[in-house]
């Protein structure tokens, strides 16, 4: 297949998505398939006749390490030619068009808040992941918390507030802030009195204009994976100092995932049936990974959905599926697989 891996953009995460594009290039290469790796912020900016050309030459790219801190936005765009507001560089939208299918390996909101879903469906690219519908109700967790309380899932109380509207919220603490459609943990902060409140909130309010207050839960935190609505094997996650965060993410030897996450068949089962209708109730397609906090009274919060979620070498769903005996490259195509069933 002549295949798109779309990663990069002018998202927090831009260099995590950098990491899961390169690694996901690299798989599919080996898997036979004619790949080329586009960065959505800077565009293809390489010469060629017709974009059907780019698939047949060789690329190299080596994977960056993930930083301790999220990248310099600011930096980021200043050193883009391409002078205007647009989120997509040059010749992006003609190339994905060629393309079999178009990977996305993009993280954060521009990549998986519906946007770029809904234009790509207008232009006639098939793209890997959930549409714009289930890409922007997972990725605003105010909607998506509401949701799950519908249907009677469980969700940590909260609440979000709003830059310049009674940014005050009492739920309590310790409780948890953070950006409303952030990824990674970035901007989220755990906070034990109204000090540390005031300064969580500011640092959120940088990165969004609504931001989540919620009860911290105390417990372990699990994740699940599903594909094609099916879930894959849990993981546990444990930060081997505080908590969960982008440094704990991404840097090798911080944090201890275990999987399949040992908590005994029968909860297993629960937790992944949550997981399966936490897919359906979101309207997400393909794939996407489902995270949870679980009390020591054994309750079961949900937190949020993934659906892009991360393929760099300490992300949880490769884990997953080695654990159910499939490589990194077969994880690949399972996904391309399942994408592409929204099409037919």
């Amino acid at each position: 297949m002549n295949i798109v891996v779309l990663y990069g953009g002018i998202s927090t995460e831009r260099d995590v998505s950098i990491t899961s594009g390169t690694m996901v290039a690299k798989a599919l290469r080996e898997r036979g398939h004619n790949v080329v790796l586009v960065d959505s912020f800077f565009g293809f900016t390489e010469p060629y006749d017709k974009p059907e050309d780019i698939f047949l030459r060789d690329y190299h790219t080596d994977a960056i390490l993930v930083g301790e801190k999220e990248p310099d936005l600011e930096k980021v765009r200043a050193s883009r030619n391409q002078r205007n507001d647009s989120v997509l560089g040059d010749n992006v939208i003609e190339i994905c068009r060629a393309a079999d299918i178009t990977f996305l390996a993009l993280h954060g909101e521009e990549g998986e808040n519906g946007k770029l879903q809904a234009a790509f469906d207008i232009a006639g690219i098939k793209y890997t992941g959930s549409g714009y519908l289930g890409s922007a109700l997972a990725m605003n967790k105010t909607l998506s918390k509401k949701l799950f309380e519908h249907a009677g899932i469980l969700t940590p109380d909260g609440i979000t507030v709003y830059a310049g509207k009674a940014p005050y919220a009492d739920v309590g603490f310790p409780c948890v802030v953070k950006p409303c459609s952030g990824g990674s943990s970035v901007g989220t902060s755990i906070v034990c009195n109204r000090e540390e409140y005031d300064a969580a909130l500011e640092l959120a309010f940088k990165y969004e204009s609504a931001v989540i207050v919620e009860q911290y839960i105390r417990g372990r935190e699990l994740t699940v994976g599903i594909i094609e609505g099916k879930a894959m094997p849990v993981v546990e996650i444990i930060p081997k100092e505080g908590f969960y965060d982008y440094k704990n993410k991404y840097q090798p030897g911080m944090t201890e995932e275990l999987c399949p996450a040992p908590i005994g068949d029968e909860l297993t089962e629960r937790i992944q049936l949550i997981s399966e209708e936490v897919n359906d109730i979101l309207m997400i397609d393909a794939y996407c990974r489902v995270d949870f906090l679980m009390d020591d009274e054994g309750r079961l919060y949900c937190l949020e959905a993934n659906t892009l979620p991360g393929m760099t070498p300490t992300s949880l769903i490769p884990q997953m599926a080695q654990a159910q005996g499939k490589s990194f490259g077969e994880l690949c195509e399972d996904i391309i697989s399942a994408s592409l069933k929204k099409y037919k």
